[in-house]
């Protein structure tokens, strides 16, 4: 949980404490390319994980690219030319090329839930990379998007505007004219495999849909964005851009999603403060995200039940809609990216003082 404290003094206390700490902090590994730093606005320690002379992109927030068990971040980079997926040991910095790719989608990259395989999209074609061995499979063709249940249990991929199951040596269409939507989050598999959430354009609006063993279903439209299913897959929280006075103010809403799709009414959530993009921890009670500001572009963590938003950090990203802030598996460490020394590299702050720690499974 977060100190139930007013913002202003959580801040000014977490920076007392990181100059504490800071003097008994572990030195950076010497492999690899890891920068510490005190952030400007609140003197929270930051590690930068890349060199900002090359670029070095995230995947999308709502796929699984950090392993807390083995303890690595995949993500990638066009360090050796062409934009290829690269992983970094977080315990030693060390960092390795995972495969030569010639068009790779960079934000596509999503680890299965064992952590073996590596999912990436290189010119239209689904690639399975497995990581003990290096061996790349190609699964499908001509797709744009993909997500795989956090289960196991269901592969979902956009080919030519289509959303399909696939499975066996043979697809299923769920649903055509489908948009690739925010980040490659064009679909979102639910936890346990039923279906999968996918977008729609229209009329200037975007769309959220549910596809199962029935016709799509609408969920919701309007200016919404960032998606993501609730642990259980009971409901999905997002991002609505609402118009307020004479400006659009960005709050987090939720629908419940029943078994069949049918969706109930859309809950209200939090209001932010001007977030552009935002990410759940993995139990759904904490929120991290970018606000857009550019008087206080931060990262901000805020507290579902009490709604108390907390600064960790300047992002000081050009364009906070690509910043990308996640919570690692266990809820231990925030990760996002910036360009604000350079070319956009990969930062993270420990918050494992600030939210409860998530237990992972070592299976």
């Amino acid at each position: 949980m977060l100190w139930l404290l007013p913002s202003c003094l959580a801040i000014k206390t977490g920076a007392a404490q990181t100059k504490g700490r800071s003097a008994k902090a572990k030195p950076l590994p010497s492999v690899g390319e890891f920068v510490r730093f005190a952030d400007p606005a609140t003197e929270n320690p930051v590690v930068r994980l890349t060199d900002p002379r090359s670029e070095s992109v995230l995947p999308a927030a709502n796929r699984r690219f950090v392993s807390a068990r083995e303890r690595f971040l995949v993500f990638s980079s066009n360090r050796s030319g062409a934009f290829a997926p690269f992983q970094v040991d977080l315990r030693t910095g060390a960092l390795r090329q995972l495969a030569e790719t010639a068009n790779l989608q960079t934000r596509s990259l999503a680890l299965d839930e064992r952590e073996r395989v590596l999912h990436f999209i290189d010119g239209g074609r689904l690639q399975g990379l497995t990581l003990a061995s290096k061996k790349v499979d190609t699964l499908s063709e001509g797709v744009s998007c993909f997500s795989s249940s956090p289960s196991g249990t269901g592969l979902f991929a956009v080919r030519d505007g289509k959303l399909e199951r696939m499975g066996e040596g043979k697809s299923t269409l769920l649903a055509e004219d489908v948009a690739m939507g925010d980040s490659c989050a064009g679909c979102l598999a639910r936890p346990g495999g039923a279906g999968c959430l996918f977008v729609r354009e229209s009329s200037g609006l975007r769309e959220f849909w549910y596809a199962g063993a029935g016709r799509p279903v609408l969920l919701v439209k309007g200016q919404i964005s960032n998606p993501f299913w609730a642990p259980d897959g009971q409901s999905i929280v997002f991002l609505r851009d609402v118009p307020q006075a004479n400006a659009q103010v960005s709050e987090i809403h939720e629908v419940a999603v029943a078994a069949d799709g049918t969706p109930a009414q859309e809950a209200f959530v939090s209001p932010t403060s001007q977030f552009a993009c935002f990410a759940p921890n993995g139990d759904g009670s904490v929120f991290v995200g970018a606000t857009r500001g550019r008087a206080q572009p931060d990262i901000v963590l805020l507290l579902r039940t009490s709604r108390r938003e907390m600064t960790l950090c300047e992002h000081g990203a050009s364009e906070a809609t690509k910043v990308t802030p996640v919570f690692s598996p266990d809820s231990r460490r925030i990760y996002f990216e910036s360009d604000r020394h350079g070319k956009t590299a990969i930062y993270s702050v420990n918050v494992e003082l600030l939210v409860e720690p998530l237990p992972v499974n070592s299976d």
